[in-house]
């Protein structure tokens, strides 16, 4: 079997190896692509499920911002401006209108004139919470320098989520 470093789509672990199928192997891991490209639907670059998350979140920002929103109960434009990465005006704008969008946060008015909104999590956009909290965890373990959420927090917050679903 072949390794492929781009359009990879992961097909099994063997040993500590992680081998990908090639675009030729694709119709036996996935859907059929569409007839005449590679490409995903929607915009994606791809159908591999990663390339498609990291489409819409794997830029330096918008896990920051869906950070906020959910961790810290930010919501208002000028609070997630205020975060400590300082994220510019212009690419919190940007990165508030794809996750509106893509149906992670939903934007609701709280000031009618001047307008004003506030920026609440979907249930799409509460479901990020377990990545969130495996790269908490793997950041802890890997720079032991940087901040840890109070012992049982996490575990509190992913109870709320779960109740707030039901």
């Amino acid at each position: 079997m072949k390794v492929v470093t781009c359009n990879l789509q992961a097909t099994g672990l063997y040993g500590r190896r992680l081998y990908f199928a090639s675009d030729e192997d694709y119709p036996s891991v996935m859907p059929a692509k569409p007839p005449s490209t590679c490409a995903g639907t929607a915009g994606q670059r791809s159908q591999c499920p990663i390339a498609a998350a990291l489409d819409l979140l794997g830029d330096k920002w918008t896990l920051l911002v869906v950070r906020d929103l959910l961790l810290f109960g930010k919501k208002r434009f000028g609070e997630l401006l205020a975060s400590p990465e300082k994220i510019p005006t212009n690419i919190l704008t940007d990165r508030l209108r794809r996750l509106e969008d893509a149906g992670i946060v939903v934007k609701v008015p709280y000031l009618k004139s001047p307008p004003r909104y506030e920026y609440q999590l979907t249930p799409k956009g509460t479901g990020i919470f377990p990545i969130l909290r495996t790269l908490i965890e793997w950041g802890n373990s890997q720079f032991p320098e940087t901040a840890t959420a109070p012992p049982g927090e996490l575990e509190r917050m992913e109870a709320a989520l779960g109740k707030a679903e039901e």
